[in-house]
């Protein structure tokens, strides 16, 4: 901890994994002393913001998308961005620059927290506005920690600014991390809004607070708490999926797009993220964009046909053509070509041809700024981007996650047949405009697991879910070991191979403490393996 704290007096600016574009250098929030900042509510405001600054983004600063390129969704490429590759090919080390920036920037964010509850009181304010400030930073500091503890196990718990002569905290017990995120969410969801208006839409709701705990939870098998903290947020009645008035058809592909921004379905979300961010990582070289991060056919064969089938519950004659052929006379769910951008298509008026070798293409395959895989991520990628002016909002988790966890709780607890199941998967499904589940054929909890599984994929392809999904699934090795494979090249009817990965479950299940902190603390304890 004592590097943690060091850290915050140096200028962090070159550091490309924050999500803040300015940070507290010192311990107040500008240069001058306490005395002279706690003062005014302008005051706590300011400094409160300073805790939000911390939230991720999609494609920048903690950028969760990448965390696609951690699982069977997606590779990346252009360390610049993140040496995302190093770690499914099992090479990374203590040193890792992606697990080294996020221990970095959650810790920093968590000491704003505290640092605000602790000066917080100084200020001449309301005190209805002051409390529940306070909650607010409290939920933001639990995030925080709940973030960490998701990556790398037990970690410090910090609930107060630690000086250089305090800073050699131990690693608490994963359970104790665990309950200390939950209760000090739980305690924030009983105290906060529901919903806020105007200018603090962004702020954390309660509903924002038991979405988290029902995610948390799911992800440590916990699945009472899991089902009753998202049915509180059903329950709210504040929710609901998103649909386009004027073409309901589109409402899936609007979600991600500025036609769709303002929506209810949003529960805790970045707003105003940074320029340029997803136009600079997912869009084709040949529209002026730059492919860092690129699907792999895993994830494009996940989605059904419009009948509701698996393409592998289908003849080998028709696997084959849509492997060949993924959107083949448009009889995919929806949601793939809203999500993901195929070879062929045609995008902002350019046909993308990965496997067009000339010259002058420059979305080739191998190419400069291209697809690695000859898909392209389509979700959260508008052409008025193109510009560099983004203000996209992006969700860092909304209602139909907080339904699919509710869904997979039941069938986990072996209440798959409660009604709730299959209302909520064929909400979600009718959304998308697929039809509803097939009751005779998902008629077990065996079943039922397996559509879920498939469903939150298909839903959530690309949000980063699917990096904790696998592990807490058990898959981990099955999926992160072995050939990568991308579109089919109709030159030699063989699918790109990508790259090998290798994944040592029993280390790369969690990431290791960054090399620093062991070297700065020697109460600092280094996950196994590493």
């Amino acid at each position: 901890m004592k590097y943690i704290t060091l850290i915050i007096s140096f200028a962090a600016g070159s550091f490309i994994f924050s999500g803040c574009k300015k940070f507290l250098q010192h311990d107040h929030p500008t240069s001058i002393t306490d005395a002279e900042w706690w003062n005014t509510s302008a005051d706590a405001t300011n400094a409160l913001n300073s805790v939000y600054a911390g939230i991720p983004d999609g494609s920048s600063g903690r950028q969760l998308m990448f965390l696609s390129a951690l699982s069977d969704e997606a590779v990346a490429r252009q360390s610049t961005r993140g040496d995302y590759e190093s770690y499914v090919k099992g090479i990374h080390n203590t040193t890792w620059n992606v697990g080294a920036g996020i221990w970095q920037d959650d810790f920093k964010d968590i000491r704003r927290a505290c640092r605000f509850l602790e000066n917080v009181d100084r200020c001449v304010m309301d005190d209805t506005l002051k409390a529940r400030y306070k909650y607010e930073a409290k939920a933001l500091r639990a995030y925080y920690h709940m973030e960490l503890l998701m990556f790398f196990g037990g970690i410090p718990i910090v609930t107060a600014s630690v000086t250089p002569a305090e800073s050699y905290l131990q690693r608490s017990k994963e359970e104790e991390v665990y309950n200390f995120v939950v209760s000090e969410l739980t305690d924030c969801a009983n105290n906060l809004p529901a919903v806020y208006v105007n200018a603090d839409l962004k702020r954390i709701t309660a509903g924002a607070c038991w979405s988290l705990i029902s995610r948390l939870a799911l992800f440590y098998k916990k699945y009472e708490i899991a089902r009753d903290a998202a049915k509180k947020v059903i329950d709210l009645n504040v929710y609901e999926l998103y649909k386009t008035a004027s073409n309901p058809k589109n409402s899936y592909a609007d979600l991600f797009l500025y036609t769709g921004e303002l929506n209810k379905e949003r529960i805790f979300f970045r707003e105003n993220t940074s320029g340029g961010g997803q136009w600079n990582t997912f869009a084709p070289a040949g529209v002026g964009g730059k492919t860092v991060v690129s699907p792999t056919a895993a994830v494009v064969n996940n989605y059904e046909t419009k009948q509701g089938k698996a393409i592998w519950e289908l003849g080998a004659d028709s696997i084959a053509i849509y492997q060949r052929d993924p959107n083949y006379k448009n009889n995919r769910d929806p949601r793939l070509t809203a999500s993901v951008l195929l070879p062929g298509q045609t995008y902002s008026s350019y046909v993308l041809k990965p496997f067009d070798m000339a010259e002058s293409n420059a979305d080739k395959i191998g190419a400069q700024n291209a697809t690695a895989t000859g898909f392209w991520v389509n979700k959260y990628l508008d052409p008025k981007d193109r510009t560099g002016t983004r203000t996209l909002d992006y969700m860092i988790i909304r209602y139909a996650e907080v339904m699919l966890n509710y869904v997979e709780a039941l069938i986990e607890l072996d209440q798959w047949s409660h009604p709730d199941v299959v209302k909520y998967l064929n909400d979600i499904r009718a959304r998308a405009t697929m039809p509803a589940v097939n009751v005779t054929v998902y008629n077990s909890q065996a079943k039922l697991r397996e559509l879920v599984r498939r469903e939150r994929q298909s839903e959530l392809a690309f949000e980063g879910g699917r990096f904790y999904d696998i592990r807490r699934w058990g898959i981990l090795g099955d999926l992160m070991n072995g050939q990568v494979y991308g579109a089919i090249n109709p030159a030699t009817n063989e699918p790109v191979k990508v790259e090998v990965r290798s994944c040592n479950v029993a280390r790369d299940y969690r990431w290791p403490i960054p090399q620093g902190e062991i070297l700065a603390n020697p109460t600092m304890e280094q996950n196994d393996l590493y």
